[in-house]
């Protein structure tokens, strides 16, 4: 379970203030509006912004000060920080070495990773030969291939066509079972919780206002901010 209890973060002019539980194995999607806090939220789990005070837990240990790289979890973001002089190969590979010293077994591991993700056949191409999904596609085999129990999404298919969109979520959907992650992916798009997520949160006004299963709180018609946002979006 990871649980986020009490933390404090201050940006000028605006305060956050989370509360979460994220049962393990599930699939949380983070909704709310623009400014609200998500990716905030996000950032602070990950590692790449230091609450004032709280801590965060994940299957009991307290990653609140870890370095990013210490913690227990992989984050693709909608710039998929992609390598440009990199092969897709190569930058799958950095998952699992970032000096790319591979040995035989790991090559095969990189390979199937590859496969898994339906860019076997672009191996040896660059990021910038790549679609958008292709791009995604070689962000995700390189976070298989860290195989961390945790995965944060931060609007990671935001640029991409509504087709292109649902490819990559059953993607991730289908890796999120296949792997026995447990999964948080903020999104704009209720509809994205409602195609793939077992719980939802509801971020605003830097806060969590509401979180639960997907169905119930989507809806809910008591949470008057949740109203007003799913007014703006559906």
């Amino acid at each position: 379970m990871l649980e986020v209890n009490d933390i404090h973060f201050a940006f000028p002019g605006q305060h956050f203030h989370f509360n979460l539980k994220v049962e393990a194995g599930s699939f949380t999607t983070i909704i709310g509006p623009s400014g609200g806090g998500k990716s905030t939220l996000l950032h602070l789990i990950s590692g790449f912004e230091t609450p004032a005070a709280g801590k965060i837990t994940f299957n009991g240990e307290d990653i609140t000060q870890l370095h990013p790289g210490k913690r227990p979890l992989s984050v693709i973001f909608q710039d998929n920080n992609l390598f440009p002089h990199l092969t897709v190969e190569e930058n799958a590979a950095l998952g699992l070495s970032p000096a790319l010293k591979l040995n035989a077994a790991q090559k095969s591991r990189v390979i199937d990773a590859l496969n898994s993700v339906n860019l076997e056949d672009k191996a040896h191409r660059k990021p910038g030969e790549l679609s958008g999904g292709e791009r995604q596609r070689a962000a995700i085999a390189r976070t298989l291939l860290r195989d961390k129990p945790l995965l944060l999404l931060d609007e990671a298919f935001a640029a991409l066509g509504p087709a292109l969109r649902q490819d990559m979520l059953s993607l991730v959907k289908t890796l999120h079972v296949q792997r026995n992650l447990t999964t948080l992916m903020v999104t704009h798009h209720p509809a994205d919780a409602r195609a793939v997520a077992s719980h939802v949160a509801f971020v605003a006004n830097g806060k969590v206002g509401i979180s639960g299963p997907t169905a119930d709180v989507l809806a809910n018609r008591s949470h008057p901010e949740l109203q007003t946002y799913l007014g703006e979006t559906i």
